[in-house]
């Protein structure tokens, strides 16, 4: 089978861009449509479709932001200045931050966790496709991926959970390759 060198030449040289690291433009809806699109052509056992999108753009993330930065004060109200400003700008790193939201549930014959590893397979298949369209990306998780009592201010429902915010955007500067794990550190070949 001939080796497709554009798509061998891309993975060996992948890498996220920090979102801080992003600047418009952004996608247009056509373009966030397309990479949806591709994102959601992953391994889906049952054709359970086990995970959907929200889409943040345009001031809704500047005030969910602000919220959240609320929500981080009242949690740790010695919060320093420099984190508050973190808080501050959560959404508004990238041009576009699209959540991937696990619907993973018990199945009568679908495990769970394959459901779960679809949805992470969608994360990972949306950073690729907005690679594909020329965009940075990356895929984070931070505190309030993990704390169900914002879910409402994010759009998330009960018993949903977020899988990753992948953030898109046009990259500021190329931050150069990062360490990787050595194979022989990560690899083992059973039946040699």
């Amino acid at each position: 089978m001939p080796v497709n060198a554009a798509l061998k030449a891309y993975l060996e040289t992948r890498r996220s861009i920090p979102a801080f690291q992003m600047q418009e433009p952004g996608p247009s809806r056509a373009e966030i449509e397309e990479m949806l699109t591709l994102a959601s052509r992953v391994p889906d056992h049952g054709k359970l479709a086990p995970w959907r999108f929200i889409v943040y753009q345009g001031a809704e993330r500047d005030r969910i932001s602000a919220e959240l930065a609320k929500v981080a004060m009242a949690n740790k109200p010695d919060l320093a200045d420099d984190m508050i400003q973190v808080e501050k700008t959560r959404l508004t790193r990238a041009p576009v931050v699209i959540a991937v939201v696990s619907r993973a549930a018990p199945h009568v014959k679908i495990p769970e966790w394959e459901q779960v590893m679809s949805s992470g397979a969608v994360c990972l298949n949306l950073l690729m496709a907005a690679n594909a369209l020329g965009y940075a990306s990356n895929w984070l998780t931070e505190w309030f991926a993990f704390d169900e009592s914002v879910y409402p201010l994010l759009g998330v429902k009960p018993g949903e959970r977020i899988s990753g915010f992948i953030h898109i955007g046009t990259m500021k500067m190329h931050p150069g390759d990062r360490a990787r794990p050595d194979l022989a550190d990560i690899v083992t070949f059973s039946g040699e």
